[in-house]
């Protein structure tokens, strides 16, 4: 669909329908990308050793280096809803060209200063012997790969600020199938066990990457970039900057936060932490909706209040709280009597099967926090209000989540469990923080008007 067409139906059409339409494509998604992380864990799993305990250990590492290239991608996704929603194309353009060229920029230096102290790193972390090295490759090989990387995160952040999930939807299906396909080959036809794991994806996320970014180029495509788009522009890298960096931040905090959380789990043992990761997987199938709603109302919101239809943002955010809840309660219902067989399908010992379906049945009861929480973090972001959605990713793990798992560490009665029973209280308690911002109504300023003057329609 045109992107002109895209916005009056986002402007216009029924909020609960438009937010359906923008949420399956992403949903689909979510849970293509869910469908290779399970398939990733399962042949991993089947090498026979730690593997899946490393990649688990090393990935809020890696999440914490790509942290500001997915708070600046958010970034420009919400100047290019807002001032799509408020008729400026060629804006909506020059922002789109400096998101590829600056998360280019990012990923090369990134990916430099994390390849050179992974070892460092991992060695902080509590990981000996085979841990560290399986976990060390691993972190390398992905390190290495962040252009590529990067290169979709900045494609997925044009195309939603269009209002476009299904061309991300695609791609990410063709990267998926790829991944897929060479990770057997890889890890076990070539033998380079969890070597193999990483190269797989990085080769697949590099082929649709390169691609992707290609198709913004084409007469076919919507805005049409230009080369000349590309060019560094330090007036326009600095408005994204502006909105990217509480982002940024706030996705750092978080990733680092679960990196400490990660080696609170490495104290507890390996079972724990596979257990935990394993857990994480399968969950991933039950908030894959609501992710979903979250980045659908992110665009809702960011068009609307672009064009100054503050009513019709806020009827978006109503709409998909109900949906939302809806859609994880029944998911948990589902799953919840059978979550020890779901953990026992990627691992055969009873010892993580045991803490890894507690951790489940504790996590399916508090289902609609999870809701919630994506909720007002699409809101926040869609508005530009990007201050806020820090707030609640630093205030989850930081102020609530972490503290809580020391102190009920100390009670030997929780053991594993006071990690599960902190994650719940946390999601509670940042919810009920995030409500509170958002009925302030400070969210419903656009943001673009304090970023450059908006032309008239």
């Amino acid at each position: 669909m045109d992107f002109r067409k895209r916005r009056e139906q986002l402007l216009t059409e029924p909020v609960g329908k438009v937010l359906i339409t923008l949420a399956v494509p992403v949903m689909i998604n979510n849970l293509i990308q869910t469908f290779y992380d399970l398939t990733d864990t399962y042949f991993v799993g089947r090498i026979g050793g730690n593997e899946v305990a490393a990649i688990s250990l090393v990935w809020p590492i890696l999440f914490l280096m790509i942290s500001f290239g997915i708070g600046m991608s958010m970034a420009g996704a919400t100047l290019i809803a807002q001032y799509i929603g408020s008729g400026n194309e060629q804006q909506s353009r020059r922002i789109a060209g400096q998101i590829i060229s600056f998360l280019l920029m990012i990923a090369v230096a990134i990916g430099l200063i994390g390849y050179s102290l992974t070892p460092s790193i991992v060695y902080w972390m509590g990981a000996r012997d085979t841990l560290f090295t399986n976990a060390s490759t691993y972190l390398k090989i992905m390190f290495a790969g962040l252009p590529a990387m990067f290169m979709m995160f900045a494609f997925n952040a044009i195309k939603q600020g269009q209002g476009d999930n299904i061309s991300p939807m695609i791609f990410g299906a063709v990267s998926v199938g790829i991944n897929v396909v060479l990770d057997p080959i890889f890890i076990f036809a070539l033998n380079q066990g969890i070597a193999g794991a990483a190269r797989a994806t990085i080769l697949a996320r590099a082929l649709v990457g390169l691609l992707s970014v290609a198709t913004l180029f084409s007469t076919r495509h919507q805005l049409e970039l230009q080369l000349w788009d590309l060019v560094p522009d330090m007036r326009e890298i600095m408005k994204i900057c502006r909105l990217g960096i509480p982002s940024s931040l706030g996705q750092a905090m978080q990733a680092l936060g679960f990196t400490i959380l990660n080696v609170f789990l490495v104290g507890f043992g390996e079972v724990t932490l596979t257990a935990f990761a394993i857990g994480n997987r399968v969950n991933s199938l039950i908030i894959m909706p609501t992710m979903g709603i979250g980045n659908a109302l992110s665009t809702v919101v960011g068009q609307n209040l672009g064009a100054d239809n503050v009513t019709r943002a806020r009827e978006a955010v109503k709409r998909s709280v109900i949906i939302s809840t809806i859609t994880l309660v029944t998911g948990a219902m589902i799953m919840y009597p059978f979550s020890d067989r779901l953990i026992s399908i990627f691992t055969q010992n009873p010892e993580v099967v045991f803490h890894g379906g507690n951790y489940l049945r504790l996590i399916m009861l508090s289902a609609p926090l999870m809701g919630f929480f994506q909720i007002l973090n699409g809101t926040f972001q869609g508005s530009g209000h990007t201050v806020f959605s820090m707030i609640l990713l630093m205030g989850r793990l930081w102020g609530l989540r972490l503290p809580m798992i020391v102190a009920l560490s100390h009670t030997p009665s929780f053991g594993p469990n006071s990690v599960w029973y902190a994650m719940i209280a946390s999601n509670f308690i940042i919810c009920c923080v995030g409500w509170g911002i958002y009925f302030t109504g400070r969210w419903q300023r656009k943001v673009i008007k304090d970023v450059q003057t908006v032309v008239e329609r």
